[in-house]
């Protein structure tokens, strides 16, 4: 099962190291991996993507809650939260295919952020579904490149 975990981690050297080697570790992949900083100086949040089994994660949780830099650490697999990524494609998109293209942008509420004679780039921001919805559509038209942040989730109010 997919989970997404929020952890708010002192912002020092070598945390990102101590995290992603304890999933490492115990042999689980880190599927997307984000890092910012905070309002609260000194402070960042990770919001990390995995897949596994409920025992194995909430081994790593408590793995995680035990390093000296981590201040919390939350699943939000089970929370209502909010979910997105944001991706940057670059399509080919020579003669005729560039209006059939534009439709699909504009059907997913994307923009295109770079036009050549030869492609476009496009930027769409949604969910994980989102995401490989409009790469499975633009993929008929050649996708020469793309750049991807990665989840970032954020637990919504009132809970």
């Amino acid at each position: 099962m997919r989970h997404i975990l929020s952890v708010l981690v002192e912002n020092e050297p070598g945390v990102l190291s101590r995290v992603s080697g304890l999933f490492s570790g115990r042999g689980f992949n880190i599927e997307t991996l984000n890092v910012a900083p905070t309002l609260e100086e000194g402070l960042s949040i990770m919001t990390i993507t995995t897949s596994g089994e409920e025992a194995i994660i909430e081994q790593i949780i408590k793995q995680l809650r035990k390093l000296v830099t981590v201040v919390k650490v939350v699943d939000l697999t089970e929370l209502k939260a909010v979910e997105r990524e944001t991706m940057l494609i670059k399509i080919d998109a020579d003669g005729d295919k560039r209006a059939e293209i534009l439709r699909i942008v504009d059907i997913f509420r994307c923009k295109i952020i770079d036009v050549s004679p030869e492609d476009l780039i496009v930027e769409c921001t949604g969910d994980t579904g989102k995401i490989a919805a409009l790469i499975n559509m633009l993929s008929r038209y050649g996708i020469k490149e793309i750049a991807r942040t990665g989840t970032v989730a954020m637990r919504r109010g009132m809970q």
